[in-house]
């Protein structure tokens, strides 16, 4: 989630044209196309299934200090308060509610350089969290603990969002504390350029959950679903997550995305130094303003970065549909989506390896994607052979770019051809009787 650095001084929102300018914003030359990698990880005390919490001499915060002689400088909320990020250069270390670690990396020309930033980030975290005898697992929803047992890490922005919205999905709370994913930050060029964008990868997502799914249990025994953390998504908030409409039939647009943001309800204001819950969406505080003030484009940016679609903009198209799996699974995430949108014959072939579904349709596919994985079959096709020809759509793609990439696609290609997803061999394992810590073992970094 966002650092949230100090806003400033922000002028006043006065109309929808405003709030498109902020995409607009985005756009980057043609040839000046970015890639970034966030990667969340979950911590564990060795030997035990216990989440970790913020204090004590191995918590999270003294992880976050063993950090620091890596070049990183902390970030405090103000003067005296906890330590809740790092940042070395474009590089941020933050956390999650319930103490997920998650690197933010910069913007790469090549999937190749995120990932080779991500493996320096993971050598760097498992020497730091070994010494204080913890470990990191990668998987998209922790397996053993429920929403009582978590601690909070010290963050404002969380103490608000669990306020509002806590109370705005029975498994929000779930999201926050105990999801984990692997995500991927793209560019565009013009407003026609982020739609075709956003509209394939609104379409292909179901497949990527089936390739990434890694999250089979809960509360320690099967889920029924091979990507809970994905199922978790359809009861946090209705009018903030998902997929809009437009991304599927043709019509999303910058004031598409932005008149759906403006029904959203507001987590909360920046104020003061304080974090407030307004209780009105934001086309409600555009018009009556807040406390006798008006709406800013800060709010609107802290706004964008508190909807959770599928896929999402800001200034970046964000692609948020996968579980948190080992490196070199997480380094074939930002290959995937590189060969996949930034070559225009890559784009062509990838739009035609599903049929056009209607939204309920799409709904559904994305839904079977979560509980069965790969092993889905949708409309007499199997989800891991149509995962096969994306994986290999994508492949072609990176031939066509600079860099060396392709080779990064390997062991996504390896799971669409096997058939199954990372899942099966948790709740394989589970089903052997493997312990929780041998089970949280098959997710160790």
């Amino acid at each position: 989630m966002s650092l949230d650095l100090a806003a400033g001084a922000s002028s006043a929102l006065t109309s929808t044209d405003e709030l498109l300018a902020y995409f607009r914003a985005g756009e980057k030359a043609p040839g000046a196309l970015q890639v970034g990698l966030e990667h969340e990880k979950f911590l564990y005390r060795q030997g035990t299934a216990a989440p970790v919490p913020y204090e004590g001499s191995d918590g999270v915060g003294a992880l976050l200090g063993k950090l620091q002689a890596h070049g990183y400088s902390p970030f405090r909320e103000a003067e005296g308060l906890p330590v809740i990020a790092l940042q070395r250069g474009m590089e941020t270390v933050s956390l999650e509610p319930g103490g997920q670690i998650e690197l933010s990396g910069s913007p790469q020309v090549t999937a190749r350089a995120a990932a080779d930033e991500n493996a320096r980030h993971l050598a760097e975290l498992k020497a730091a969290a070994s010494s204080l005898g913890l470990r990191v697992v990668a998987l998209g929803y922790r397996p053993f603990e429920d929403t009582a047992s978590m601690p909070w890490m010290p963050k404002s922005r969380y103490g608000a969002m669990r306020q509002s919205l806590g109370a705005r999905g029975a498994l929000a709370l779930d999201m926050m504390l105990l999801t984990a994913t692997g995500q991927v930050s793209l560019d565009w060029t013009s407003e026609a350029d982020c739609a075709e964008k956003v509209t394939l990868v609104a379409r292909l997502s179901p497949l990527m959950v089936a390739l990434y799914a890694n999250s089979p249990l809960r509360h320690g025994k099967p889920s029924g679903f091979m990507s809970f953390r994905s199922h978790v998504w359809t009861d946090v908030d209705r009018a903030r997550c998902g997929y809009l409409p437009s991304m599927l039939d043709g019509s999303f647009s910058y004031r598409a995305y932005a008149e759906w943001a403006l029904q959203a309800p507001v987590l909360f204001l920046r104020r003061g130094g304080k974090y407030v819950v307004p209780g009105a969406t934001f086309g409600e505080l555009m018009k009556k303003g807040f406390e006798g003030a008006p709406i800013t484009h800060a709010d609107w940016a802290d706004h964008l970065s508190t909807l959770f679609p599928e896929v999402r903009i800001k200034k970046v198209l964000e692609v948020r549909g996968a579980d948190a799996c080992g490196a070199e699974m997480t380094a074939a995430l930002p290959a995937l989506w590189r060969g996949l949108l930034y070559d225009a014959e890559a784009r062509a072939e990838a739009a035609d390896l599903l049929p056009a579904l209607s939204f309920a349709e799409h709904l559904e596919l994305h839904a079977l994607a979560g509980r069965e994985g790969l092993r889905g079959t949708f409309r007499g096709v199997p989800l891991w052979r149509a995962a096969r020809e994306l994986v290999e759509v994508a492949r072609r793609g990176l031939r066509r770019l600079p860099g060396d990439d392709a080779t990064l696609l390997a062991p996504l290609a390896a799971v669409a051809n096997g058939g199954t997803s990372p899942a099966e061999r948790i709740l394989s394992a589970h089903a052997q009787g493997a312990s929780a810590d041998a089970l949280l073992g098959l997710g160790a970094l």
